[in-house]
């Protein structure tokens, strides 16, 4: 009779690796919201995880969410730079309210999509 309280180790090897690589990601994705309130440091201590840790997560359910989180903070390290540049145009103020939701988007998405155990 088995135990109903009872949970046996998981023997696949891919899952046991990518359990600290999820707590990894959790991290980033934190980093990249912290970095709204804090110029952006997080998020390049973030992206600087993610590259140093990919190879660590190559071939689990979790190397998606690296290469999300990289290719956000790219994507809206650019775009923010060009909204910056482009202010006393006033077009500018557009290009960095625009990316501001798209980063908290692709944050808040790809965050859920972890918590749920599937690629964003």
């Amino acid at each position: 009779m088995t135990d109903p309280e009872f949970t046996p180790a998981d023997s696949d090897s891919n899952a046991r690796r990518s359990e600290p690589a999820r707590n990894l990601a959790v991290l980033v994705y934190i980093l990249q919201g912290l970095s709204f309130f804090l110029g952006g440091i997080t998020g390049l201590v973030g992206v600087i995880i993610n590259y140093v840790k990919m190879d660590d997560v190559r071939g689990t359910w979790i190397e998606p969410h690296f290469r999300w989180q990289i290719r956000t903070f790219w994507i809206g390290l650019l775009w923010t730079v060009i909204g910056i540049v482009t202010t006393p145009l006033i077009i500018g103020w557009f290009v960095l309210l625009g990316i501001s939701i798209w980063l908290i988007f692709r944050i808040v998405k790809g965050a859920l999509a972890l918590n749920d155990g599937k690629a964003p």
